[in-house]
């Protein structure tokens, strides 16, 4: 095989349309553009969204909400979760990170830990928040859980 043999498969490109040569190509005289108009015009057309003047749908609807661009995000892990870990493990952000254990977040004010599921091991936990549910049962497992900032 060499280079200058080289081609697109069969029927992976389409020939470019050939507009004004003639009634025969079908797309002779005006060019597939229909008589006079906006649409006709050279740059004609309209935005995305346009209505015509009217008001459109976008304007028309009311703002709705608010959006804290301060707002904290924490990284949230279930005890569940935490469970399936051998007994003395120190369960931190970056463990939970690099295991796989939670999902990640945009505006990371670092992790959580929330008391869903059965949870009997041993564990030391260092996150940002605790549930009050999270952090008892993590205590009476034998295990502690220590507030970080």
């Amino acid at each position: 095989m060499r280079i200058d043999t080289l081609s697109p498969a069969e029927g992976a490109r389409t020939a470019a349309k050939r507009l004004g040569r003639g009634i025969g190509s079908g797309l002779g005289k005006t060019s597939g553009k229909g008589h006079k108009g906006q649409w006709a015009r050279s740059g004609g057309g309209v935005r995305p969204g346009f209505e015509g003047g009217q008001m459109p749908l976008a304007r028309r609807l009311p703002k709705r909400g608010f959006h804290n661009k301060f707002r904290k995000e924490y990284v949230i892990v279930n005890l569940s979760r935490l469970s399936e870990l051998p007994a003395g493990t120190v369960v931190d952000y970056g463990y939970v990170m690099e295991n796989g254990l939670a999902k990640g977040v945009k505006n990371n004010a670092g992790l959580k830990v929330l008391g869903n599921g059965e949870f009997n091991v041993a564990l030391t936990v260092r996150a940002a928040k605790f549930s009050a549910n999270a952090k008892t049962a993590i205590e009476q497992a034998g295990g502690t859980a220590e507030v970080i900032e």
